[in-house]
């Protein structure tokens, strides 16, 4: 499986970008239109990046959210491809679009590709950007599932904190998860033990005997130290409210649950990589089959990847950009918190989540369901 890190985004500097470009007036889609965005919920905020790109361009933007990768697929599905212009699934996700048609194929005479980090928007494509020789799409912002724990509780730093610890004896009800990628992190906890040999994780997609085999394992280990957990979560929202509201003092969660929760609630909140390594994922940017405003789609495709346009989603949101040369334009604040949460050794050891087969799709659900009803 091709790796690639954010050493690469750091080190990209060939293509030089300077100020954003203004979108000229006598560009047929500059001055007029519309563009419908159904975007991850915590991506923009319509005061700021949705509103340059209007105020620059003149076209308006209506946004919808999503909260998880099935959401966006079974809305997309439901509606043969069409009621959105642009789309940002998660690229191991790619081959549930491919084979209902609902995404098109991207126009690299519109996109401005040199835009994109190379490094990742060349890998990106054994990842599940691409079908039949053809690319559907690009990488956006890319960043981890790791853990988020609270420093008064547990004293260890990034790299050194383990999936182990959030079942720990004496942490009843404290620990936050989400069904569908807690058993990734317990196989590679329970493989790094040697408990329950998995080859970290991969063969939860090898064979669907296999795959069996791994979740029955990890849903054992689960089952066994449930009493641990205090929170299940679903998106950013609940992850958050697991520990605010819910009493959570640790938890498995995407990097933006305790990046901003340091950022915005508490300085005792920590994030990083489990030395058994971090679960890593790439969002992308695709336009619908039945996308109605292609000509926006791809000028607000062309606008977000601009470096200090990608700069300004990563200082927000807390996700690391894919746009080339962005690093230049990050916050004080955003180099903190990636420096914490990634010390020297963690990106090399991250598991890229791999294109989703349909027998791991499928075998998911069954075990989440076991899982919450256990």
């Amino acid at each position: 499986m091709t790796r690639f890190s954010r050493r690469d985004v750091m080190k990209a500097g060939a293509f030089a970008l300077a100020a954003p470009a203004v979108l000229r007036a006598h560009d047929a889609l500059a001055s007029s239109g519309s563009v419908n965005v159904y975007a991850w919920g915590d991506y923009f905020d319509k005061n700021t990046l949705l509103a340059d790109f209007t105020n620059a361009s003149g076209v308006k933007v209506n946004l919808s959210t999503y909260g998880s990768n099935e959401e966006a697929e079974n809305k997309l599905r439901a509606a043969g491809g069409k009621g959105f212009d642009v789309i940002f699934p998660s690229v191991d996700t790619g081959p549930n679009y491919y084979k209902d048609n609902l995404l098109q194929a991207i126009d690299e005479k519109k996109f401005k590709v040199a835009q994109v980090v190379p490094s990742i928007y060349r890998n990106s494509l054994t990842l599940g950007a691409a079908h039949r020789g053809k690319r559907y799409l690009v990488p956006f912002d890319w960043g981890t599932e790791g853990i988020t724990w609270d420093s008064t509780k547990f004293d260890k730093k990034s790299g050194e904190i383990s999936y182990g610890d959030l079942w720990l004896p004496g942490h009843d009800k404290q620990t936050a998860i989400r069904q569908k990628s807690v058993f990734n992190g317990v196989a590679l906890y329970l493989d790094s033990t040697g408990e329950l040999k998995s080859n970290r994780g991969l063969d939860l997609y090898k064979s669907e005997a296999d795959a069996r085999r791994v979740f029955d394992g990890c849903l054992k280990f689960i089952t066994a130290h449930k009493g641990n957990i205090g929170a299940f979560w679903n998106n950013a929202t609940e992850a958050t409210a697991a520990f605010t509201d819910a009493g959570c003092t640790i938890g498995q969660t995407w990097d933006t649950t305790g990046i901003l929760l340091n950022r915005k609630t508490d300085k005792k909140w920590s994030y990083g990589m489990p030395k058994e390594g971090g679960l890593a994922w790439t969002d992308t940017f695709g336009i619908p089959s039945g996308a109605e405003n292609v000509e926006q789609a791809y000028a607000l495709m062309n606008f977000l990847y601009e470096a200090p346009n990608g700069a300004k989603f990563a200082n927000t949101t807390g996700y690391n950009t894919c746009a080339n040369g962005a690093e230049k334009y990050l916050s004080d604040e955003a180099r903190t918190a990636f420096e914490a949460a990634y010390p020297a050794g963690t990106i090399d050891n991250l598991f890229w989540w791999p294109m989703q087969t349909d027998f791991y799709a499928k075998l998911r659900g069954e075990y989440v369901e076991k899982l919450t009803n256990a």
